[in-house]
Parts: C-alpha cells; structure tokens; sequence
C-alpha cells in the first residue's frame, strides 16, 4: 500500500457498501462541542492513561524475563488490550494533528511490544511463559484472541496515518499465527470476548490478504454452538449460546455481544453476504427498540455486564458501560456505511451526547465506567492518585482495576471527525454537525468541500458554506434527525420544511453558495414505552439530542430526588442556565409498610421551577444525587392544571 493513506486513515473501510468513509484529512473538527472533548483527549487523557500503564505495571509486562524487567505478569489478563488501545488513540491523534513527540511515544511503545513477540508470532504477556498457564489454554477468559484483536486494529490504525512500519509486521505475524492455530485444519475454538473478528477483517482490507477475512468469518460461523464451557450466566455471556444466523436480539455480556455484531457486520460487507448482513441489522435494531436506555446506553444488568430481556431497563441499575457506548456506535456506524439508513446516525448522535460524553472528566483525568441513570446516594469524590477496584458504578475515578473504558474513549473521540460525513454514489451527506471543514472527491472524482459552522447542540442553526467545487450539479445531502419536528432548510433565501430522515438539495453549486438548516432544539418531555415496568409513571426531559436530569450536589442540594415529582403538563423552558420544569418534593413517610391500597395517594407536593442540566454534565461539581426518569405529579392534579 502507499506509504500511508491519503484521505488521513479511517477507522472502518468497507470494500463495498452504500456509503464510503472519510478519512482524517478529508473531515476536520475546527471548533466546539467535540473539538473541546477532542483537546482534553490531547491534553488529559493519554498522558494520564500512559502514565497509570507504566504506574500498575501494564506496560512492564512486556518486559518480563528481561534483565531488568519484572518477574510476574501485574494486572488483569488482558491487560494487553489497554496499552494497543493507547496505542490507537495516539495514533489516530497523530493523523488528527502533527505531534511529533506523540509519535516518538507511539515508536517507543511499539519497540516495547514488539520485543515480547515469539518467534512463531505469538504475543501475549499473561500466557505461555515460564511459571504461567499455557497458550491458549483458557478460551473462554483468557482474552487472547481480544488482546490480539486490539493488537491488530492499533497497527491499522498506525498504518493508515503513517504507513507500513514495524507494529503492521508485528500484527500480521499475530495474525499469521492466529490462521495457523485457529484455521480450518486447526483448533476449532472460539474466544470468549469478541474483537478479533472486527480486526481481522479490517486487517485483511489494509493488506489484501483473504486469509484473514476467511478467519474472520471461520469465527464468526463457529460461534454460538456452546464450544465454550457452562458459565453461571449462560453461553449467552459469550454470546455463544446460539448461532449468530440464528439469534434475533443481542444478548449477553453488552460489549462482547457489540464486539461480535461489528465483526458479523464487517464479514457479511466483505463477503458479499446480503443475507448476515439483514441478520445482524434486524438483531441490533430490535436491542436498539428493546434493550436501550434513553442515553443509547446498553446493558442494563451489573452482574455480568449484560443485556437484559425484553424492556429491563432500570434506571438505578442500569449498567451502560462506556465501552459498550463505543461499541454500538462502531455497530451503527457501519450498518450505517452499509446500508445508507439515516437512522444509524440518530443512533450514533444520541450515543455520542449521552454516553460518550458524560464519560470523561472535564480534565481528561478521571472517567465513568458505568452509567446510572439514577444516582440515590451521593457520589465521592476519590484523590487523583486511588484506583477504584470495583468497575460496576460509583464516580468518575482517574483509574479502575479494569480500565479499558478511557483508552476506548480516547480512540474513539481521536477519530470523531471521521464519523462525520460520507460520500455516496453522487454527492456528498452530512451525518453529524459540528464546526467543521469537509474536503473530498466524489464517486467521479470532482473535488468538492465545504465548511460547517454551528453552535450545536446548544442551538440548531447550521450554516453548509461551499468552498470548493469542479462545478456540475451534484446532490448535498442534510441529516434531519427524527426529533427535529418543524425543522427547515433555506436556499437562496427560500425556506422549506425539512423532514426526517434527510432533507437534499441538488444543484450546480459555486463557492460561496449557503444553505442553512434549522433544527428546534426547544426542550420536550418524552414518555417511556409502557412496557419498561421501571420508569411506568415517568417522563424524562430531552433537547435537540441532549438528554437532561436533575441534580442535587451536596453543596447545592435542591432536595431529595427521590420525592421529586414533575408537572407533565406544563412545558419545559429554556434558559441560559439549563431547563426549568414545573415540579415539587412528595411528603416524605416513614410508614412502617412501603405499600397502600390504590387510593392511598398522598398530598400533591406544592410546584416550583426546578433547573435540570445535561445529563453530560452531572457529577461535576461534587459528591451528588441524579436522576434523569421523573415521577409526574397525580392525574387529578394534572387535569385542574389543564383547565
């Protein structure tokens, strides 16, 4: 391949498909929401990952048996996975902006792991050596196959923004041995996480060698005939307890069962198979109706980190890691590719606010790894040097015993600017907005670019200005996301509604030529499907994309959420400093007995303006209660308020 991608690299490119990607250097984040989170990445968040690596020992294990390396291996078993992640992240930073120093990193950390490699291509710093389990001798919890998964797609990564050099030699030779062990005359297993099938597959399309698509798809096809041993939460843990062409919903562990449906995603584009391709698209869309919280979190479960059934979706328990926040939008974004479907983008936007968002620190240095939707007792706050042990909840900490969630942020965030736009058969769509400049060929090679100026999502108002065109008419496409009722588009001083999923203006356009979008991002309440037993009686307030919650830090307290109850039928305003509902504080009662006869309601609670704020932005003003489903105030009382 040329020394390295022209277009800046680009996490995910499909062979085939509806749409193509941009890369790094065709799509830019100049300003704004995301340009922000992308700087604290820059500036907070890999320093502050590489430096806990080297603290507990992560990046020492690939110096074990070395002279003045450790004598056992620290950390979890796939600790591993981390340091390729960080690796990642650096690189995608790098092709974001030039940083030389990032890149002298970035070979540093390569040289490290790459001299723990075999001399068969095997790597993995918790298996095989002197005094440790053997090679592949756990499949169902060593994490091999996902070390080597994040392995691969770091030197993708790399190789896209810098082109072929010695992590690209270190991951084939991983995956030349991973076809060699696992292929079709070898070792029938399956690993239970997810993540070398997504990589493969990506690998296969930087170097063109099938033998590891064909791999990718052997693990695809093996998995879900129960290969893996009985566990305490099911084969649906591993996503193993049926065939992926036989399931109908995602199940399991949330991020392994996203993990899998990315790779099945990737191997049904690649293959040409149409039909896996409907398969897993029907399997995401009925999670995405049935097990997915209101943010786009997923997994509603702390004990394995899983799915639930059908509409389980407890506020106060709810797990949504950040990593399986990461995970779905990688899932969206390529059913997106694949299929053209506006909607995936909706998906991806609401993650993005919700989930990604809300996960870092405003310093880069701390993050969640969990997602409660309802915080009863207060966070803590935790000193800058403690790692939290537990990783099922709790406040943003500066590091967990497992923390894979920064370093999947920080790939994730490096990269943004790509999942912004894509080109089709004719023009050019524009999927998420920020402060940006896009500047690419279409399908027949005309150069066009354009430059997007916005104060989304604080307002809706979104200004496409043509900066380069070789002339002709060509078709630019708007996504109109499925909240935005009443949402227009003007051209040449022409206003017209604008429907969801997309509104497209076709025309010869010139530089200089605008066209603005309106999105009304007033706020709304939105009701929960009855069947989510869990929030039945509860509204939650959302504007634009944003979903918001009320918030009480200890040293503001507003009063205890818990009691809160909101007026449904008076709308939520907008202001400088938040939404403001209608709402009061239930009596409290310590009745011996926490149940009444249906009649038994008590006094309507007197109603005052209560601020809510972003839910992105809670717990960062100290130890604090949240909520973001608020119970609404009686019937009765919502009626004599309507007349």
């Amino acid at each position: 391949m040329a020394a390295s991608d022209p277009t800046g690299g680009r996490p995910v490119d499909p062979s085939r498909g509806v749409l193509r990607p941009l890369g790094l250097a065709e799509a830019r984040i100049t300003a704004g929401f995301w340009a922000d989170r992308q700087r604290v990445i820059s500036e907070g968040s890999l320093d502050h990952a590489r430096a806990w690596m080297d603290k507990v020992g992560w990046t020492g294990n690939f110096t074990i048996g070395a002279a003045t390396g450790p004598a056992e291996h620290r950390g979890r078993e796939f600790a591993d996975s981390e340091v390729y992640k960080l690796i990642e992240a650096m690189s995608w930073e790098t092709g974001r902006r030039a940083d030389p120093a990032r890149v002298r990193e970035i070979d540093e950390l390569v040289a490290l792991v790459g001299g723990a490699q075999e001399g068969d291509g095997y790597l993995n710093t918790a298996y095989g050596r002197p005094g440790q389990a053997p090679r592949w001798s756990d499949l169902a919890w060593g994490h091999e196959l996902y070390c080597a998964g994040h392995l691969i797609q770091a030197a993708v990564a790399h190789t896209r923004v810098h082109g072929p050099g010695p992590l690209l030699d270190v991951a084939t030779k991983v995956a030349d041995h991973v076809c060699a062990t696992f292929g079709e005359d070898g070792s029938a297993g399956v690993c239970g996480h997810p993540e070398i099938e997504p990589a493969l597959v990506e690998l296969y399309r930087v170097t063109g060698q099938r033998r590891y698509l064909d791999q990718a798809a052997l693990f695809v096809n093996r998995r879900g005939h129960q290969s893996l041993p009985q566990h305490q939460f099911g084969w649906s843990y591993f996503s193993d307890d049926i065939p992926v062409r036989a399931a109908t919903v995602l199940r399991g562990h949330a991020v392994r069962a996203l993990y899998l449906a990315a790779g099945v995603v990737d191997v049904a584009v690649e293959t040409g198979d149409d039909e896996l391709l409907r398969t897993v698209a029907a399997q995401f869309d009925r999670t995405l109706a049935r097990r997915t919280y209101l943010t786009g979190g997923m997994g509603s479960r702390h004990m394995d980190e899983a799915f639930g059934d059908d509409f389980v979706l407890p506020s106060d328990r709810a797990y949504s890691e950040s990593c399986a926040g990461v995970a779905a939008v990688l899932v969206a974004w390529r059913l997106l590719l694949a299929t053209g479907e506006v909607r995936y983008a909706d998906v991806i936007e609401r993650i993005l606010y919700n989930v990604v968002a809300t996960a870092i620190e405003d310093d880069g240095r701390a993050f969640f790894y969990a997602h409660t939707l309802h915080q009863r007792t207060p966070t803590r706050s935790l000193p800058d040097d403690e790692e939290q042990l537990g990783f099922g909840g709790g406040p943003r900490a500066p590091w967990f015993e497992v923390s894979c969630c920064l370093p999947n942020v920080s790939r994730l965030l490096a990269s943004l600017s790509t999942y912004l736009a894509a080109a089709d058969d004719e023009g050019l769509r524009v999927l998420q907005y920020a402060d940006a400049t896009i500047d690419t060929r279409l399908a027949d090679g005309r150069h066009v670019a354009v430059e997007l100026t916005t104060a989304y999502p604080a307002d809706g108002n979104v200004t496409i200005r043509v900066t380069a065109t070789d002339g002709g008419e060509w078709p630019l496409t708007l996504r109109v996301p499925a909240w935005a009722e009443g949402a227009t588009v003007t051209v040449d001083g022409v206003t017209s509604p604008a429907s969801a999923p997309a509104v497209t203006v076709r025309r010869a356009f010139a530089v200089g030529d605008e066209i603005r979008l309106h999105l009304p991002v007033a706020p709304r309440f939105t009701a929960p499907d009855r069947r989510i037993d869990a929030v039945r009686g509860c509204v939650a307030v959302e504007r634009g994309p944003v979903v918001y919650c009320a918030e009480s830090p200890m040293d503001e307290p507003v009063g205890d959420l818990d009691r809160l109850r909101v007026d449904e039928s008076r709308t939520p305003v907008d202001g400088a400093d938040g939404v403001t509902v209608w709402a009061g504080f239930a009596a409290s009662s310590d009745a011996g007995w926490p149940y009444d006869r249906p009649d038994g309601a008590t006094e309507d609670p007197d109603l005052t303006p209560i601020r809510l704020l972003p839910y992105h932005r809670w717990a960062r003003r100290g130890p604090a209660t949240m909520r973001v489903w608020l119970p609404t105030v009686p019937s009765p009382r919502r009626r004599s308020t309507d007349g």
